[in-house]
Parts: structure tokens; C-alpha cells; sequence
């Protein structure tokens, strides 16, 4: 009788374990949704100042006329972008759109002092703020999931249940290259 009550204490045990790390698996893959979630509303807002912001500078810079269609293409790039690796790449590119974009206002001195101008610019500054940060919080919760996902016991388990690791969002090769550059000041 002794042996059934601890092979039945053992199969509890196992039970347990197995609820246990089945759960945690469930909520880092939720987690990492909501992550992805917030990375994209943040796009989106992102996205839905650019044309303003590409309206404001055009009365100054019509003749720039390719630095706008960049910027136009760019955000037509993420707004189609599908999963992670092709939204980095597209944000990457579209990033630099946006840098060439701020390179003609940075000529055009009235355009620079114009208050529609300068809350777009705002706007936008705060929004960058906010995909850094949910970019960061993505971040956290892929390596947290990954991190379980190839460690023993939970990655038996999730293999069982078909949880697989998940891409992280990266920079793209020139961006880290330019990232690992020191920055110039100049006064």
C-alpha cells in the first residue's frame, strides 16, 4: 500500500511541476503579445504624425521633393510590414526617411520656428520616447520566454506544446554600426 502512495504522490508532484511551468510558458507568451501590441500602437501614432509633419515641411521645401516621396515610401514599408523582422527592418528604413526629412528642416530657418512645426516635432520626439521604451519591454519578455523555452524541464514542455522562441526586435546592420560610433559634438 506504502508503494501506491508515493508513486501516487510522485505522479501529483510531476502534475504540478508540469501545471506550473505550462503556466509560466502561457503567461511570457502573452506578455510578449502585449509587448508586440504596444510596439505597434506606438507605430501607429508614429505613423499617423509623419504625414503632418511631411505637410508642414513641404510649404517650406517643396523642391525636396525626394526626400518626401522617401519618407511616403518608408511609411507605407512599416504600415505593411508583417512580424517582427520585416517591421524592424522596415522601422530601420523608415528611420532613416525621417533623418533626411529633419536634415531639410534643419535648412529652412522659418520652418524650424513655426509652431505647428515645433509641436509636430514634439510629438514625435515623445512618441520615439515611447517605441524605445516598448521596444525595450518587448525585448525583456522575448528573452525571459526564450530563456525558458531552451532551459530543462520547461523546454520539454514547451516543445510539447508547440511554444517556440521568439525573435528579438534589433537594429539593422548599418544602424548598429552607426550606434556603435561615438557621437560628435561640435560647439
Amino acid at each position: 500500500m506504502s508503494a501506491m502512495w508515493i508513486i501516487l504522490i510522485i505522479i501529483i508532484l510531476v502534475a504540478l511541476v508540469f501545471w506550473a511551468v505550462y503556466n509560466s510558458l502561457v503567461t511570457l507568451r502573452v506578455r510578449v503579445d502585449e509587448a508586440w501590441s504596444d510596439i505597434t500602437v506606438q507605430l501607429k501614432r508614429r505613423l499617423d504624425l509623419i504625414p503632418n509633419l511631411v505637410e508642414t515641411v513641404k510649404g517650406y521645401a517643396s523642391h525636396e521633393k525626394t526626400v518626401f516621396q522617401n519618407v511616403t515610401e518608408a511609411r507605407t514599408s512599416v504600415m505593411s510590414a508583417k512580424g517582427v523582422k520585416d517591421t524592424a527592418a522596415a522601422e530601420n528604413q523608415f528611420e532613416g526617411a525621417l533623418k533626411s526629412l529633419f536634415a531639410v528642416a534643419e535648412a529652412y530657418p522659418d520652418l524650424k520656428a513655426s509652431q505647428n512645426f515645433m509641436e509636430l516635432q514634439s510629438e514625435l520626439v515623445d512618441t520615439e520616447d515611447k517605441i524605445q521604451a516598448a521596444r525595450r519591454f518587448y525585448n525583456g519578455g522575448v528573452r525571459e520566454l526564450n530563456t525558458k523555452v531552451q532551459t530543462f524541464p520547461s523546454n520539454v514542455i514547451a516543445g510539447l506544446f508547440g511554444i517556440t522562441n521568439r525573435d528579438f526586435f534589433e537594429l539593422g546592420d548599418d544602424e548598429q554600426k552607426q550606434a556603435e560610433q561615438p557621437v560628435d559634438v561640435k560647439f
